[in-house]
């Protein structure tokens, strides 16, 4: 139990208006007086009716639980319909991502490629990691493949570390982007400080709990962890909109 209050809590860094969708009040009053006394402190920012009779998801941020209708059950793990096999769950979580993106300012991101690109991808990125800066030295065959790419500041070592004292000065800069482009070859770039978006982008990185640099959020709030080749990537998204997973 002490787990599941610790992932709710941090989920709630980031939450929606509290709301019920499409749940009888007396219902969700059960669930919400029945959480009050399981996780006190802790308040749901969304109930929502699931195609299971009885059953109702509940939101934390970007934690999902599920809550029978008497307020007596809870479950925890990923909702599957078997029948059309549909990842509720999983669906759920990718529309959540989107809408927490949505809310984002791309001033606040490092952008590489045209606006018109065919594709656009939002990558959690830290300059020291390997993979990431593999990634980077491809980026003009990502943009040639119709694949734009926009940077978010995931430094994996943490907020108090040398890799976010960088990404603090890569995003300070005057030229954000010729800063990326020298942090990520290793060499130095002068220290600079500034109002910065790195700790609430990290902080999101965490709601959406990434795991590992590079990570790869599609236009569909998919995730995919690590470096994939350009040629391969727009094979992927080509699939993906052709309707294919």
């Amino acid at each position: 139990m002490k787990q599941i209050m610790c992932a709710l809590f941090a989920a709630l860094v980031l939450t929606a208006a509290v709301r019920a969708e499409g749940v009888d009040p007396q219902v969700e009053e059960r669930i919400r007086n029945s959480l009050a006394v399981l996780l006190p402190g802790l308040v749901a920012d969304s109930i929502r009716a699931t195609p299971i009779d009885n059953l109702y998801e509940v939101g934390f941020g970007m934690r999902l639980v599920y809550v029978t209708g008497d307020g007596r059950y809870l479950l925890q793990g990923k909702v599957i319909d078997l029948e059309t096999r549909t990842e509720i769950t999983d669906n759920r979580l990718s529309e959540l991502k989107l809408a927490a993106l949505a809310k984002l300012d791309e001033k606040d991101m490092i952008v590489f490629g045209p606006d018109d690109a065919k594709y656009t991808i939002t990558a959690f990125t830290d300059v020291d990691c390997g993979y990431c800066r593999k990634l980077h030295s491809e980026m003009d065959k990502y943009n040639a493949n119709g694949i734009r790419i926009r940077y978010m500041a995931y430094p994996r070592a943490g907020l108090n570390s040398e890799s976010y004292n960088k990404m603090v000065s890569v995003w300070c800069a005057d030229d954000r982007k010729a800063a990326m482009n020298i942090a990520k070859t290793g060499a130095s770039i002068p220290p600079k400080t500034c109002d910065n978006p790195i700790a609430e982008q990290y902080a999101l990185g965490q709601a959406m709990r990434i795991q590992g640099t590079p990570a790869l959020i599609l236009d569909d709030g998919d995730v995919l962890p690590g470096y994939v080749p350009a040629d391969k990537l727009v094979k992927l998204l080509e699939h993906r909109a052709a309707g294919g997973r």
